[in-house]
């Protein structure tokens, strides 16, 4: 039997683990999206390690696009096996994959129009990676699992899900393969959540397994605490929209994040602390995905379920509204009312938020809040590095407003609450790190290694591992 990395080896994105049997049989551990800049990011989505059709199953940890979004190329390519995952995360791809494939449509048509301007003979075009077509395609093959029950993708191979804590629907896998009279126990992470988080369950670490594929994104700090979180959020929105009379622009990926800082914002309007202003959630993938959060209550921590009976709608209060058309999220540009904008992407690399860093970063009464991870080269990347200037679409844009990181937002596990997820894995043959920055691996194998874990490995790109 063997592992293969096919992607967020030694990087974030992209992830995808290939394992194959000695009878041949392939199982892919999620076909995430590589994300980003440049011509490398285009070339590694258009290539694959492995060859699609090959692929007999696949089982998906969750949702996010680094994970799910090249499902519905790997069928155009010529994948037709089943696709196992949470009934959440089914419900949730049916509107990330379709949001995704717009993307990719956009994204082409803005670089074929440039190529064109060119006008060079050697010029290449591209094409979508997938269209709408594709996603329908691949939605007709999810099989949606429940948390602790077992299922058989083969004879051979026992797989049981656990609430990661990290998204709505968000799992951690554990398989049991049986090869002759051997029985091999292979765990995969998946991204890890964060306990005492609000809206979803803690996340529940599985059994002992002999190899554990284990993220690693923030294996080199750990994050603020809960307090310390809402009573600084509430600091940053009273200076900014009451103080400052400005706007408070929060880059926040459109599955999860937006949720939960909406939650937050609709307890400080129950609690009576937050200021009497504008909330807007602009981002019509937010709105969509805010409705299949309220469609799966079984994912719900206690504390949710206490609130429900306080408040039927934990994600909208009066002062809060959800845009949907590209009208009214101009509108908001040309206001100077105080105000919170929530919008997405996180990093500030696409979609509407882009707009609104645009139209703010001169304006030294907005305040942009980071809330999550940023890779170094996108817009939130750079403004997390402290740089003075941005370059949005064409033009250099001077950074006056305010810049405010909270990365105890992020719904990645940092490096005492991974270890304390995986502390319990005492017999481990192989423990793989993958999902995360390099010089970030290294210092988390070395944390490990300090608690007493060996036989850690950094897999490269594409490298492959035959498991004894």
């Amino acid at each position: 039997m063997t592992i293969q990395f096919c992607g967020a080896a030694q990087n974030v994105t992209g992830s995808s683990h290939l394992i194959t049997l000695d009878s041949g049989f392939k199982l892919l551990l999620d076909c995430g999206l590589f994300q980003g800049a440049g011509r490398h990011v285009w070339d590694s989505n258009n290539e694959w390690v492995f060859k699609p059709a090959e692929v007999d199953a696949m089982v998906l940890s969750h949702a996010h696009i680094d994970h799910c979004g090249r499902i519905p190329q790997l069928v155009k390519d010529g994948f037709n096996g089943s696709i196992h995952c949470t009934h959440a995360t089914r419900s949730l791809c049916a509107i990330m994959l379709l949001d995704s494939a717009k993307i990719q449509e956009r994204d082409v048509q803005w670089y074929n129009r440039r190529q064109l301007k060119k006008k060079k003979k050697s010029q290449k075009l591209r094409k979508p990676l997938y269209v709408s077509e594709h996603v329908h395609m691949a939605m007709e093959l999810f099989v949606g699992q429940g948390y602790e029950r077992a299922f058989y993708p083969h004879p051979d191979i026992k797989v049981t899900f656990r609430d990661a804590g990290h998204i709505l629907g968000s799992a951690n896998v554990r398989l049991e393969i049986t090869e002759g009279d051997k029985v091999t126990t292979i765990g995969f992470t998946g991204d890890i959540g964060r306990p005492y988080r609000p809206i979803l369950k803690d996340p529940q670490p599985m059994d002992e397994v002999d190899y554990l594929i284990c993220e690693s994104t923030y294996g080199d700090k750990d994050h603020e605490g809960a307090p310390e979180q809402s009573h600084k959020f509430l600091d940053v929105i009273v200076r900014t929209c009451v103080e400052n009379k400005g706007k408070l622009i929060v880059p926040a990926f459109s599955l999860g994040r937006t949720q939960e800082i909406v939650y937050m914002l609709d307890k400080m309007e129950t609690a009576g602390v937050l200021p009497k202003i504008p909330v807007y959630v602009d981002s019509p993938l937010a709105v969509n995905a805010t409705q299949i959060f309220g469609a799966h209550p079984e994912c719900f921590d206690d504390d949710l379920n206490e609130y429900l009976l306080i408040d039927d709608n934990p994600f909208g209060f009066n002062d809060l509204k959800y845009i949907r058309s590209v009208d009214d999220s101009k509108a908001l540009n040309l206001t100077d009312e105080p105000c919170i904008i929530i919008s997405s992407s996180g990093m500030m690399n696409a979609g509407r938020v882009k707009h609104h860093l645009f139209n703010n970063i001169e304006n030294p009464k907005a305040t942009f809040l980071i809330v999550g991870y940023c890779a170094p080269y996108t817009p939130g990347g750079m403004l997390r590095a402290g740089k003075e200037e941005l370059r949005l679409f064409g033009e250099t844009k001077q950074v006056r407003a305010n810049v405010e990181i909270m990365d105890s937002f992020s719904a990645h596990a940092d490096r005492s609450e991974m270890y304390d997820f995986i502390k319990n894995q005492k017999k481990l043959k192989g423990l793989f790190l993958v999902h995360g920055d390099l010089d970030t691996q290294k210092a988390f194998k070395t944390y490990l290694e300090d608690k007493g874990f060996g036989h850690i490995h950094i897999p490269a790109q594409a490298e492959r591992v035959g498991l004894s």
